[in-house]
């Protein structure tokens, strides 16, 4: 059996080698304390894409399990959390996740030309409980990534799916970011409780210096 991730409303697994993501990632952690409250933190739910007619209505990209349930999250705020939009789904369209909505406050082209682009989020605490060993992307972002012998790594500041399996990207303290597979091998415990990872990595991925600038948590 391999590991789950979850960026939005579908849990996922740590994967084996060549397990593909289907579900695209959260924001990055963009400030210290974003994330200190796990129940706190906020899972993209859609993107709105381009306008459908003339009415207002949009395409809209979803990160749920099922694409028509997105209206049923209720009000989605944007990434500064400064405006609130709530979607009636109204059809399906090609694409994986897409589906034809009208977004409150939206009852023309232009206004909705505005949107395009925008990124929803939901707060964490609406999404369903996971099963063991699953997890949300708003669950890793932000833990403290560790190795075997507890030495502090950095912190995991995103999610990625390059085509060939999830990969953590890890901000250490001095350096460039690390990417690191999300597999069982690679990450043998995640304890968002106690808001960290621990890592084992492959042979070689760490280079010396990274290695030298882990410090004791």
């Amino acid at each position: 059996m391999a590991p789950t991730l979850t960026p939005s409303s579908t849990p996922r697994r740590r994967g084996r080698t060549g397990d593909r993501s289907l579900v695209p990632l959260d924001s990055r952690l963009r400030g210290k304390d974003e994330f200190s409250n796990r129940r706190e933190a906020r899972v993209c739910m859609a993107v709105i894409g381009a306008p459908h007619g003339v009415h207002g209505r949009m395409r809209v990209k979803t990160f749920t399990e099922d694409r028509m349930a997105i209206g049923g999250y209720g009000a989605l705020e944007d990434e500064a959390g400064e405006r609130r939009f709530e979607l009636r789904v109204t059809g399906e369209t090609k694409g994986e996740g897409m589906v034809i909505a009208q977004i409150s406050g939206i009852t023309d082209r232009a206004s909705a030309e505005t949107l395009r682009g925008l990124r929803l989020y939901a707060p964490r605490a609406v999404l369903p409980e996971t099963a063991e060993d699953e997890f949300y992307h708003a669950d890793l972002v932000g833990l403290a990534a560790v190795l075997e012998n507890g030495a502090r790594l950095g912190t995991v500041i995103a999610v990625h799916d390059f085509g060939a399996g999830d990969v953590l990207e890890i901000a250490p303290q001095k350096g460039q970011p690390v990417l690191v597979p999300f597999t069982r091998a690679a990450v043998p415990v995640v304890d968002v409780a106690g808001g960290k990872l621990v890592l084992d990595p492959p042979a070689g991925l760490l280079d010396a210096p990274r290695q030298k600038q882990a410090e004791p948590v």
